[in-house]
């Protein structure tokens, strides 16, 4: 594929303050996004497109692999530590597609010796033969996008296939020999009681993931939700729904390190844990962003074209935009991923990853501390309870 190089131009805050130089990069990973699925689900805010009958698997790969080549000279003699299949469903792609991708990948850029590679997918698409064969593949961890056991609730959610395949996934998906998956849930759904709530739970615990995303559904813009929102529980209801499953995953050993990611011991998401820690990461196909650091102190926000269509037109660039954080926005950007986190973080990685003094944060962290949302801890950036539950509140006192 010929591809126009030319990128979109390098937006800055105007003149800044030097920084001081990154002496030790972050991790890096690779997220690649495909943008297609079988049907779009109402609530759905991704970047994701109804599959025609045939995907155009052979020019999107070649694609990626370009889009790749684009972001090379930013990561020299750098290695991935985790590789993310997001979408859409990347299920939906042959294991012959990942391949020649995953070696194309492998061939630009050295794999750490431990590397974590993700594939997302959902039941509908699961095919015993393809998933031993992503395992060959050297993919070693799945997400499993179940949302619900319920066959009404998955109707109501638009979801293609049943409680019964939900099941049947994931004791696919172990043997196919993957010893390390997660299963998506939502909780908070049309007409949903807190019975109906920890049954779901209840019936994914039984499934024994090493790891389960656990969020509440919320009607994002540009949603059929959105548009025509469904009944959804009362607050007292969600409370209730989220007090009690909390406490259900905690006596079943899965430990909440996120706002919405519980796991068993050493079983957290890496390539999450690299994103929420302000790790750097590389991000190829249609709509996908990526965030990369420099020596000299540039962290720099990238964001590629978005409708597949114009990502496949050799006329068009890969790269939609880009731009350099100011000084005045980082403290932002680090915190609205590492309070996520239950534990936060060491405060020293405060300088490592922005080169900015962690005394930049003193007057919102004063701030938060006295509102009670952040914890009085000088060695940790981390939420309180309280603070995890209004994140957005805390997050405000440290906007420019």
């Amino acid at each position: 594929m010929t591809q126009n190089t030319s990128a979109q131009p390098l937006i800055h805050g105007g003149a800044q303050t030097p920084r001081a130089p990154l002496t030790v990069l972050p991790p890096l990973a690779l997220y690649i996004h495909i943008p297609w699925c079988v049907r779009k689900c109402p609530y759905c805010d991704f970047n994701s497109h109804t599959a025609s009958k045939v995907l155009p698997e052979d020019e999107y790969v070649d694609a990626l692999l370009a889009d790749l080549d684009q972001d090379l000279h930013a990561v020299y003699g750098r290695e991935l530590s985790s590789i993310f299949f997001g979408g859409g469903t990347p299920s939906l792609f042959s294991a012959a597609a990942l391949g020649r991708l995953l070696k194309g990948v492998e061939a630009r850029i050295p794999f750490a010796s431990d590397i974590e590679i993700t594939l997302e997918a959902n039941p509908g698409t699961f095919e015993q033969e393809k998933f031993v064969a992503y395992r060959k593949l050297g993919i070693n961890r799945l997400s499993i996008g179940i949302q619900s056991f319920q066959q009404q609730k998955l109707e109501a959610l638009g979801r293609i296939h049943n409680g019964d395949e939900a099941v049947r996934a994931a004791g696919m998906a172990r043997q196919a020999g993957f010893d390390n998956f997660n299963l998506d849930l939502m909780h908070g759904l049309p007409d949903q009681s807190l019975d109906d709530a920890l049954s779901d739970l209840r019936q994914a615990i039984a499934l024994k993931p090493t790891h389960l995303s656990w969020y509440q559904l919320t009607l994002e813009p540009n949603t059929v939700f959105w548009n025509q929102p469904p009944a959804l529980p009362e607050d007292d209801t969600l409370w209730d729904i989220q007090e009690a499953g909390q406490a259900l995953l905690a006596e079943h050993g899965y430990a909440q390190y996120e706002v919405s990611a519980y796991a068993q011991p050493g079983r957290p998401a890496r390539h999450n844990l690299n994103y929420w820690s302000f790790g750097d990461f590389i991000g190829i196909g249609a709509g996908a962003h990526g965030k990369l650091s420099h020596p000299d102190g540039r962290i720099v926000r990238s964001w590629k074209t978005r409708a597949p269509k114009d990502y496949l037109n050799p006329a068009k660039s890969f790269q939609a935009g880009a731009k350099a954080l100011t000084n005045e926005e980082l403290p932002f950007e680090f915190l609205m991923n590492a309070l996520r986190l239950t534990d936060g973080v060491d405060a020293t990685l405060y300088a490592e990853r922005t080169g900015l003094d962690l005394a930049s944060l003193d007057e919102g962290r004063r701030d938060a501390e006295q509102s009670g949302l952040m914890q009085v801890e000088p060695s940790r950036l981390a939420a309180t309870d309280r603070g995890q539950l209004f994140l957005n509140d805390l997050l405000q006192k440290f906007l420019s």
